[in-house]
C-alpha cells in the first residue's frame, strides 16, 4: 500500500512536468492517477483534480502576468459564465445524477463508470489536439478574419465550465483555441490567460465540492505540492526539449490512456 501511494505521488511530479513542459494537457491525467494509482473514488477525484488544477494553473498564471501576457478583458467575458456553470455543475448536478445513470437490458451503467468513460471522451479529444496541432502555422491568418466575438466567448466559457465541472480537468485544449479564434488572441497571450481563467474556475468549481464531498486535506496538499513542484521542473526542462514534438508525443500518450480506460470501464460492466 505504502508502494502505491508513493508511486501516486511521484505521478503528481510528472503531472506538474507536463504541465511546465507543454503549458497544459498535463491536468488531464490527474483524475486517472487518482482513480487507478491512489484508488479514489472517481467522483472525489474529480473534485481533487481541480483542486489540484487549480492550484498548479495558478502558481503557471502568476509567471505569465508577471510577463504582461494575461488578456484581463478576454479573461472575464470568458470566465464569468465559465465560474457559474463550473460551480451550478458541482454543486447541483454531478450530486443529482441518479446511480446507476441508465440500464441496457441487465446492464447497468453506474455513475462512476458513466464519469470516467465521459473522461475518456475528453481525452480522446485532447489528444487529438495535441497530435494535430498544425493549424498554429494558419492561426494568425484566421485570427485577422475573425472579430471579437462577446457572444460566442461567452457560450464557449458556458460550456467548458459544464465539461470542466463534470471530469475535473482544466479544459485547456478546449479554451485556448476559443482565445486564439474567438479572442483573436496571439498564442503566448492565449496560454497566459487560459492558465488565469483554469485556476480560478477550477478552484471555484471546487467550492461547490466542500459541502458535498469529504476532503482528506493532508493528501490533497501533499499532492497538489508535489505538482506545483513538477511544473516548476517542467519550466526549466521546456527550454531544451523541443515543444512541438513533445506535445505530440504526450498527444498519443494521452490517447491511449483514453482508450485503455473506455476499455477497462466497458469491460468492467
Amino acid at each position: 500500500m505504502d508502494i502505491i501511494i508513493v508511486l501516486g505521488y511521484l505521478a503528481a511530479i510528472l503531472i506538474g512536468v507536463s504541465l511546465g513542459l507543454i503549458g497544459g494537457g498535463g491536468s488531464i491525467l490527474t483524475v486517472p492517477v487518482l482513480v487507478y494509482i491512489l484508488h479514489i473514488d472517481p467522483v472525489l477525484a474529480t473534485a481533487y483534480s481541480l483542486f489540484v488544477v487549480g492550484t498548479t494553473s495558478l502558481v503557471g498564471a502568476g509567471n505569465y502576468m508577471r510577463q504582461g501576457l494575461v488578456d484581463y478583458k478576454t479573461a472575464v467575458v470568458f470566465a464569468i459564465p465559465s465560474f457559474i456553470a463550473v460551480f451550478l455543475t458541482r454543486k447541483f448536478l454531478v450530486p443529482w445524477l441518479p446511480d446507476p445513470l441508465f440500464s441496457v437490458g441487465e446492464m447497468e451503467i453506474t455513475k462512476n463508470v458513466g464519469i470516467m468513460v465521459f473522461f475518456a471522451i475528453i481525452m480522446l479529444a485532447a489528444s487529438y489536439s495535441m497530435i494535430k496541432g498544425k493549424k498554429k502555422d494558419g492561426s494568425e491568418e484566421v485570427e485577422s478574419e475573425v472579430k471579437f466575438n462577446i457572444p460566442m466567448i461567452a457560450l464557449e466559457g458556458s460550456v467548458v465550465g459544464v465539461i470542466t465541472g463534470i471530469v475535473g480537468a482544466g479544459g485547456g485544449f478546449l479554451i485556448i483555441p476559443a482565445l486564439v479564434l474567438l479572442a483573436r488572441l496571439p498564442m503566448k497571450l492565449a496560454v497566459g490567460t487560459s492558465l488565469l481563467i483554469i485556476a480560478a474556475k477550477s478552484l471555484i468549481g471546487f467550492l461547490g465540492d466542500l459541502g458535498n464531498q469529504t476532503i482528506d486535506w493532508k493528501m490533497l496538499l501533499i499532492f497538489t505540492g508535489l505538482s506545483v513542484v513538477g511544473i516548476f521542473i517542467g519550466s526549466t526542462l521546456s527550454k531544451k526539449i523541443n515543444d512541438k514534438v513533445l506535445k505530440k508525443g504526450f498527444g498519443w500518450f494521452v490517447l491511449v490512456m483514453g482508450i485503455y480506460i473506455i476499455g477497462k470501464e466497458l469491460l468492467s460492466l
